[in-house]
């Protein structure tokens, strides 16, 4: 009888072993370091907060991959945080900090955009022209952008070597920053900026219209850009950002993924937490847009970081 207990006691503490070695994704750790405390905050109302975390481990709980939350509702004062401060390569969600910085020159040199900077931003938000962003990063220069990075107060954001713009590593929290500087940091673009710059992120073209939106009801505008590419280390990075207009609120919402073993996969991810939070902060409204249908998701990469340049690092 002892020898059976000795043999049983075995087996339990070798499955305990295999269980504790056992690998498991970056999101489940995520979610698991995370449950102490609450994903969302909200002064005002703390019972949306509550769901809102809720809603959004659930989104995730079933995913692979490593995947950044970050969200702000002007009106509920509502804040969540999940990784928000892991790095990614920021890919084409780059475009937005090159947008805002050649606004922001214009400012300092008190004139408006000049048509070449126009005939520049314009394709690169509403259609995530690759050369369009080139020129802009190479006349912008680093610099220049090192400085309007700090002038946003973004804590983790480092440029991409060289002219690889789209290896510009980035974090969830500094994109919320970089948004704010659209909807709500008065200090660093002007009203009329600020408002040309959200209509180009409204004016994304429609098969690039994937991501933060989805779950979005009627009557609330999206402002977004995405970032979809593919590397040899971490597999598909797949990002959307985006502000939320209309309803007498905003609100904005950065979900970055990487670990994907499709673009496909990471867009569903991406989605779903998009899907949680617009449906905790519209109630009872219509929706207006759903999930991307997958057949409808192309598997190109958006060509931010040529093929030639796996031999970078990855972001850590």
């Amino acid at each position: 009888m002892a020898l059976i207990l000795r043999k049983r006691r075995t087996a339990i503490a070798a499955a305990l072993t295999t269980a504790l070695l056992a690998p498991i994704s970056a999101t489940a750790a995520d979610a698991s370091s995370q449950q102490g405390r609450a994903l969302c905050t909200a002064r005002r109302d703390p019972a949306l907060a509550a769901r809102m975390s809720h809603d959004i481990r659930a989104a995730l709980s079933s995913r692979d991959g490593s995947v950044s939350v970050a969200v702000h509702d002007t009106r509920t004062g509502l804040f969540c945080e999940l990784a928000s401060g892991r790095r990614y390569d920021a890919a084409s969600v780059a475009k937005v900090l090159l947008m805002e910085a050649t606004l922001r020159r214009a400012q300092d040199w008190r004139r408006g955009l000049t048509a070449w900077e126009r005939r520049k931003i314009r394709p690169m938000i509403t259609g995530s022209d690759n050369n369009a962003a080139h020129r802009l990063w190479n006349d912008l220069g680093h610099p220049y952008l090192s400085r309007f990075l700090r002038r946003v107060g973004t804590t983790a954001t480092s440029l991409g070597p060289s002219r690889l713009w789209g290896l510009t590593r980035t974090t969830a929290a500094d994109q919320m920053r970089l948004l704010g500087v659209l909807t709500g940091a008065r200090d660093v673009l002007k009203p009329t900026a600020r408002a040309y710059g959200l209509r180009q992120m409204a004016d994304v073209r429609r098969d690039q219209r994937w991501g933060v939106p989805a779950g979005m009801p009627r009557g609330i505008r999206a402002h977004l850009k995405n970032g979809w590419l593919p590397r040899a280390a971490h597999g598909w990075r797949v990002h959307s950002v985006g502000a939320f207009t209309g309803a007498g609120r905003i609100y904005r919402i950065v979900v970055l993924s990487h670990d994907n073993p499709t673009m496909a996969y990471g867009v569903r991810t991406v989605e779903r937490v998009a899907q949680a939070v617009h449906r905790g902060l519209n109630k009872g409204r219509a929706v207006g847009q759903g999930l991307t249908p997958e057949d409808e998701i192309s598997e190109v990469p958006d060509g931010s970081v040529p093929d030639t340049a796996d031999d970078v690092g990855p972001a850590s």
